[in-house]
């Protein structure tokens, strides 16, 4: 058999390299336009900052490696500019001779990946200090350009994971750096309430932050806002994002899905069954919607060369569909997600809820016990889990994992609560985080207490609602939400004439523990009218900072608790 490859890196590469383990004998070909076909494009913006010292050491196999290791042809600066379906027959330029050919397969894998977006619209767009960042060579004329000309100042357009990796990269790299980002948050994936955990930490480590900004135009040395605002940059880094690279599709007749990618069966074969599709280029289906959705990661990218090879020689896979699970290094924080957020549930019309807890993620005798921030979303009433969000110095992703784990498994709040994980004080708590948060789950899909986000105790304070802060005087003078009532829950059973049953009361500590045992022994006591602020003070603190800090409106905490 022959097979041919268009494109390599994560999809193409693996592709070929599947099929060589299946067959010995087919004939593999890749063809890729740029000059390199392995490379780690995850570990791109790692060599701003020098972590990846040399751009070289980017390239993960060239095609002498390919040739003597695996006896797979790895053509290099060569461009399909055609596909002939019906004649099994692709055309192929040599971008360094201009020379045209013709190539014959049997299998043909499309994996050419997506380009990224620079929207024309925007006055500079094209200028010879606009980058982005998608291969070896992105990356390279970007870091020598930076070199070059001394470059201090650097704008980075769009706030998802490429472009924070890079703000962080180049402020380790003493870079002054601007975030541009045209939504009111960075990381679409994390719900509002996360993300102003990452806003405090970008803020925090120097970036200068423009949410809900578009850029205008470029110039040589500033970059121009629609509210009229003017960023000073010298560089300017485009990454709000990837379009699929589907012109090849669209010219020969292959579908094209709803999402503007290609259409795929199960199988990852298009609408002809010989040619296949795979990585960037694609659209698949969601586990948890049933919609088609596009997903721009490694890790499924590879799984569906894997299937597509597979299936050219007779082997059958289960598709399961995508949940999305990601995550990204921040400075000092690890932030991870998985399945459905907030904002999809809304969108699919699925009922929720969802749990937002901040334990420590290990021991805390431990002199590295941190608190890790941890969202769980989970079905009503069937108690189906749906998404997790988390965030900390910690191991946010083993948490993440897991979650994801169980999703893949339809897994539910029970199942999570019996799970049985490592422990050691070392690495976790005998109740690990997500125990912890299956726990507070069912407690809120059995109706057992109340609860509300933090995202609303700014109205509450504003409507000056009845709050109780459980925390001891010392903890509470440090600082606290102005108008709330300390009443610790060393002291609260001698103080019950205090605490009003008309009226809801709200009560909270630092992390929502503490303020549950009280509202639990309280409703032993007959009171029925208690909320407890998920999140507590500590996801006060975080959710509020950022915007207290760049507008101009009133804090609603005397002090802020971070720790």
């Amino acid at each position: 058999m022959k097979v041919l490859v268009i494109g390599g890196v994560a999809g193409g590469a693996s592709v070929a390299a599947r099929v060589r383990r299946i067959d010995e004998k087919s004939e593999v070909i890749i063809i890729e336009r740029g000059p390199h076909v392995s490379f780690s494009n995850c570990c791109l913006p790692f060599h701003l900052s020098g972590i990846v010292e040399r751009s070289d050491d980017l390239v993960l196999m060239d095609p002498v490696e390919f040739s003597t290791k695996y006896n797979i042809e790895a053509r290099v600066n060569h461009e399909v500019v055609k596909i002939r379906p019906d004649d099994k027959i692709v055309e192929i330029k040599n971008l360094i001779t201009g020379k045209l050919y013709e190539e014959s397969y049997d299998k043909l894998a499309l994996a050419p990946g997506a380009s990224a977006i620079r929207p024309q619209s925007i006055i500079g767009v094209n200028n010879a200090n606009v980058f982005v960042v998608k291969n070896v060579v992105d990356i390279n004329n970007l870091q020598s350009y930076i070199v070059e000309k001394d470059v201090d100042n650097v704008a980075v357009v769009g706030g998802g994971f490429i472009g924070l990796e890079i703000c962080e990269n180049l402020i380790e790299a003493g870079k002054s750096v601007s975030l541009i980002e045209g939504t009111n948050q960075v990381m679409q994936p994390l719900d509002y309430d996360m993300a102003q955990i990452a806003h405090k930490e970008l803020l925090d480590n120097g970036v200068k932050m423009y949410l809900e900004e578009k850029v205008v135009s470029i110039e040589a040395s500033t970059v121009i806002l629609e509210s009229g605002k003017s960023v000073e940059a010298d560089v300017v880094v485009m990454a709000i994002g990837v379009q699929p690279e589907t012109s090849l599709a669209r010219d020969c007749g292959i579908e094209i899905g709803k999402t503007g990618a290609i259409l795929v069966n199960h199988n990852y074969q298009t609408n002809y069954p010989d040619i296949y599709a795979v990585g960037d280029v694609v659209e698949v289906t969601s586990k948890l919607t049933g919609d088609k959705t596009r997903l721009s990661l490694a890790g499924p990218a590879q799984r569906q060369a894997r299937a597509a090879a597979d299936h050219m020689f007779g082997k059958y896979h289960s598709n399961k569909g995508v949940i999305g699970s990601s995550c990204i290094h921040l400075f000092n924080y690890n932030i991870a997600n998985t399945g459905l957020n907030e904002k999809d549930c809304k969108k699919y019309g699925i009922n929720y809820d969802f749990v937002y807890i901040i334990p420590n993620d290990k021991v805390g005798l431990m002199p590295d016990s941190k608190p890790l921030f941890f969202k769980l979303l989970f079905e009503i009433p069937t108690g189906k889990i749906l998404g997790a969000q988390a965030i900390g110095m910690g191991a946010a992703d083993k948490r993440i994992d897991v979650i994801a784990t169980l999703i893949s498994m339809n897994g539910t709040l029970e199942d999570l609560k019996e799970l049985e994980l490592c422990y050691s004080p070392y690495y976790s708590t005998a109740k690990d985080v997500v125990n912890h948060a299956a726990l507070v789950a069912l407690n809120v899909l059995h109706a057992d207490f109340k609860q509300v986000p933090v995202s609303q105790v700014r109205r509450l304070v504003e409507d000056n609602a009845f709050i109780i802060d459980v925390r001891e005087k010392g903890e509470f003078e440090s600082g606290h939400l102005v108008n709330a009532i300390n009443i610790p829950m060393s002291e609260f059973r001698d103080r019950l004439d205090e605490i009003p049953k008309d009226i809801p009361v709200y009560l909270h500590c630092r992390s929502s523990q503490r303020s549950y045992n009280v509202i639990s022994a309280l409703q032993g006591l007959g009171y029925r009218n208690l909320i407890n602020i998920s999140g507590s003070f500590l996801g006060i603190s975080f959710n509020e900072y950022f915007l207290d800090q760049t507008t101009s409106r009133k804090k609603i905490v005397t002090e802020y608790n971070f720790n």
